[in-house]
């Protein structure tokens, strides 16, 4: 696909491969899109690849497939975006529509982060770092986004639910966001 960064459509980027995840709902009148929440998601845990992040924001995963997933196949959630290990780009939820990412959360003293922030989940753990292909596709589409939407800051899971979660994680860069040009609060 094209990585065009203007090309959208019904909150759609057309530089995304589409999946539909149905674990959205509208936004409310008016909302103001303004936060990007950056998380990271392996499935099975540390393992790359395996289509499983796909079938969960689907609603697709079997617990029959690995352990794990009979943790998880009751969960209801999505991120807007999910970047793969190899710089795959896929697009889950509109971003005029709220995605199930953030959970529990508050940004600068503003609760229900969901509301008002995209989610992008780059395919990794907290305990590696990410692939170049993941940064290099990132950067396209937070300038897609930033073309798009009033974006004020780019922050981590981490950052607007602490102590509840810590996505992306220590080894995320975010100095090279920052010197790409993108503010990033923390």
């Amino acid at each position: 696909m094209s990585a065009d960064v203007s090309s959208w459509q019904q909150g759609r980027w057309q530089g995304a491969r589409q999946a539909v995840s149905p674990n959205c709902e509208a936004r409310a009148p008016g909302e103001t899109v303004n936060l990007v929440v950056l998380h990271n998601i392996s499935l099975p845990p540390f393992e790359y690849g395996s289509g499983a992040v796909e079938k969960l924001f689907t609603n697709q995963i079997r617990a029959d497939e690995h352990p794990f997933f009979s943790v998880i196949e009751h969960l209801r959630v999505s991120s807007h975006f999910f970047i793969a290990r190899t710089g795959e780009t896929v697009q889950f939820v509109s971003c005029d529509e709220m995605a199930y990412h953030a959970g529990v959360s508050s940004f600068r003293g503003r609760e229900k982060c969901n509301a008002f922030s995209i989610g992008i989940e780059l395919e990794g753990c907290d305990f590696e770092p990410f692939s170049e292909e993941q940064y290099q596709s990132l950067h396209t589409l937070l300038r897609a986004l930033h073309q798009a939407y009033p974006i004020e800051a780019v922050t981590g899971h981490q950052d607007i639910a602490p102590g509840r979660k810590s996505d992306p994680g220590h080894f995320f860069d975010w100095t090279r966001l920052q010197n790409a040009g993108f503010t990033v609060e923390r």
